[in-house]
C-alpha cells in the first residue's frame, strides 16, 4: 500500500512542473482533489484523483482589499479573524472566487474610532494602503449616529461653517437628520473623540454610531458580520 503524499508532490508528478508551479495551482484554487478544491500544497492524498480545472494559471494570487460591516463591540483583531469564507454576503459571491490566500496577511487601513461599528477595511494591497493613508485628512468619512435629545437647525448650520466647545476647535462637518434618532455625519479624517465633541456641542447622547462610508467606497447593503470584495471600479 503506498504511503500518502502531499498534494503538491503529487501535481509535480502529474504535470511535470515544479514545485512553486504546483503550489501556485493548488493555492490559486486550480487543482480537485476527488473534485472537491483543495487549496493547501501540503494536503495529503492517496488514491484520490487530483485533477487540474480548465483555465488553471500558475500564478501568485492578486492582492485584494475586503470590506466588512463589523459589528458594534468587536475589536480589530477579531474582526479580521471573522472573516472567512462563511461570511462572505450572500449578495456578494456571484463572479467572484474566494481562496483562503484572500484571507491572510490582511491589514486595518483607517481603523473604526473604538465603540463604532460599520465599514472597516482590510487589505493586502500595499497600493491601498499607501492611497488612504497619503489621502486620509481629505477623505470624507460618512456615520449614522444613533442619538438621543433635541438640537436646533442653526446648530447643524454651524458645523458646516466651523464650531468651537470649551475653547477647542471642532471639525467642519456636515450634518443632518436621517430619521427622527439618526443623525448622519460626514466629515474628514475624524480623531478618536472628535464625534463624540461634536455630538455633546449639539446637546445629543450618542447611543450608536455606524459608519457607511470612506471616501468614494459605501458599505451598501452589507449585513452585520459580512464581508464583500472591493470591486475594481471603486475608489477610496
Amino acid at each position: 500500500m503506498s504511503e500518502p503524499v502531499r498534494l503538491s508532490k503529487r501535481l509535480i508528478e502529474q504535470l511535470g512542473c515544479s514545485r512553486r508551479e504546483a503550489e501556485l495551482y493548488i493555492e490559486g484554487g486550480w487543482v480537485t482533489v476527488d473534485g472537491v478544491v483543495v487549496e493547501q500544497p501540503q494536503f495529503k492524498v492517496d488514491q484520490q484523483a487530483v485533477e487540474l480545472l480548465p483555465g488553471a494559471n500558475a500564478e501568485a494570487l492578486d492582492p485584494v482589499t475586503l470590506l466588512l460591516n463589523q459589528p458594534a463591540g468587536v475589536d480589530m483583531d477579531t474582526a479580521r479573524a471573522s472573516i472567512n469564507m462563511a461570511s462572505l454576503s450572500e449578495t456578494h459571491r456571484e463572479g467572484v472566487r474566494p481562496l483562503h490566500g484572500h484571507f491572510t496577511r490582511l491589514t486595518c487601513s483607517a481603523p473604526l474610532e473604538r465603540g463604532a461599528s460599520g465599514l472597516q477595511v482590510f487589505t493586502q494591497d500595499w497600493r491601498v494602503t499607501r492611497k488612504i493613508e497619503a489621502d486620509l485628512r481629505r477623505l470624507e468619512q460618512e456615520y449614522i449616529i444613533e442619538v438621543r435629545g433635541e438640537t436646533t437647525p442653526q446648530a447643524l448650520e454651524r458645523l458646516a461653517r466651523g464650531a468651537t466647545r470649551n475653547d477647542r476647535e471642532l471639525p467642519k462637518a456636515k450634518a443632518s437628520w436621517q430619521n427622527e434618532t439618526h443623525l448622519r455625519l460626514a466629515l474628514k479624517n475624524p480623531q478618536p473623540g472628535q464625534i463624540s465633541e461634536i455630538c455633546a456641542y449639539l446637546r445629543l447622547e450618542i447611543l450608536s454610531m455606524r459608519r457607511i462610508r470612506l471616501g468614494g467606497v459605501s458599505m451598501g447593503k452589507l449585513p452585520v458580520g459580512n464581508w464583500r470584495y472591493l470591486a475594481g471600479t471603486e475608489r477610496f
